[in-house]
């Protein structure tokens, strides 16, 4: 007798986890159902893919942990209208939940080949309303600007001023900020006619926020 759960199971376990955790908007949860985190998970660790837990991609980044991506995706408060752009393309597998929600997704890394890896997985996936840039995530994408809503994930210091710039009028950005790997509050922006309001969410722990491009591995 197999008594290894089968991949419906874990699926099904891994949305009572996010729940159970705080993920509780409908959207949110539908979009994390379309979303095979499976197809962003390789090698070794393929096979936890449906736990909650952070896990090692290439390039020394990791794919983050499912509650964490639920926490914040619901915290930008999405709407099938807007233009989202995400700081730090990683597996592609945030880029790929907020694409199941918002009209268009830009999204941005500096490792050339988390960018091609993400790229095939968005391919396969026909998520036509993502696009990818190999870039200094820290200056945005200004070409592209104003966005409704900004995600990044990875810590900086500070809220960039590049990407504070960069968010309309009402637009909310959500990103951990911290001064070190151990000690880093996720908080939300919601940019103002008079300014930005912060609010602070959570303690989380990310990898930084890295300026420059790196080499292509």
């Amino acid at each position: 007798m197999n008594d290894t759960p089968s991949v419906a199971e874990r699926k099904m376990q891994f949305l009572f986890t996010l729940r159970s955790r705080g993920v509780t908007e409908a959207a949110t949860l539908e979009a994390m159902e379309k979303v095979d985190r499976g197809d962003f998970v390789k090698g070794l660790f393929a096979e936890r893919a449906y736990e909650d837990m952070p896990l090692p991609i290439a390039c020394g980044q990791t794919i983050s942990q499912p509650s964490v991506v639920g926490l914040m995706t619901q915290a930008l408060k999405v709407e099938p209208r807007h233009r989202v752009l995400e700081v730090g393309t990683g597996s592609g597998y945030q880029a790929a939940v907020l694409a199941q929600i918002a009209r268009r997704v830009y999204t941005i890394d500096r490792h050339p080949r988390l960018v091609r890896e993400a790229e095939v997985v968005f391919d396969k996936m026909k998520l036509g309303n993502v696009t990818t840039f190999v870039g200094d995530g820290s200056h945005g994408l200004p070409d592209q600007a104003p966005f409704d809503r900004i995600i990044v994930t990875a810590a900086a210091e500070d809220a960039p001023g590049p990407l504070l710039a960069q968010m309309k009028i009402g637009g909310i950005m959500v990103l951990p900020v911290g001064q070190s790997d151990t000690v880093q509050s996720l908080i939300r922006v919601h940019r103002l006619e008079t300014g930005y309001d912060y609010e602070e969410l959570r303690p989380v722990r990310f990898v930084p926020l890295v300026e420059g491009l790196a080499k292509d591995e």
